[in-house]
Order: C-alpha cells, then sequence, then structure tokens
C-alpha cells in the first residue's frame, strides 16, 4: 500500500516546485490541500527563509495565488 504524503512532504515539494521555477505547483498544492484535510488543519505553514522571494510582495503573491486554490498560507517566524 502507498502511503499518502504527509503535510510535511507535500510542503517540501513546494520549496522544490519554486525552486524549479514553479514546475507542477497546481499539482503539489493540491497535495497539500489534501494532506492538511486528512490531519485536520486549516492552514499550511512555511519557512520565509526557504522562498525565493522573500519579501512582503513575494509572500502576498504567494498567498494570494494558494488560497484561489484552498489553501490558506501562513509563515513562521525565522
Amino acid at each position: 500500500m502507498v502511503s499518502e504524503p504527509t503535510v510535511a512532504d507535500a510542503t517540501n515539494r513546494i520549496y522544490e516546485s519554486l525552486q524549479a521555477d514553479n514546475a507542477d505547483i497546481d499539482v503539489h498544492i493540491a497535495t497539500l490541500k489534501e494532506a492538511l484535510v486528512r490531519v485536520g488543519l486549516k492552514e499550511a505553514v512555511f519557512d520565509p527563509a526557504k522562498l525565493m522571494q522573500n519579501n512582503r510582495s513575494g509572500r502576498k503573491l504567494m498567498q494570494a495565488y494558494f488560497r484561489q486554490r484552498g489553501v490558506t498560507v501562513k509563515f513562521s517566524a525565522s
């Protein structure tokens, strides 16, 4: 049996996708959304230090894009 990806797995895939010029980002967001639902979480937490665009406008753009796909994004204090 293949196990479902965890929230951490899905988050790491999103970091990798962001590093690879957003390759398959929508697929990874959908996977993250499913993982969040499975564990009963309502939002994903990202480390801003791992983002390509770690500035206010980059973070707001990321939040808006993910929100359109049904995932609320928060950023950890680093």
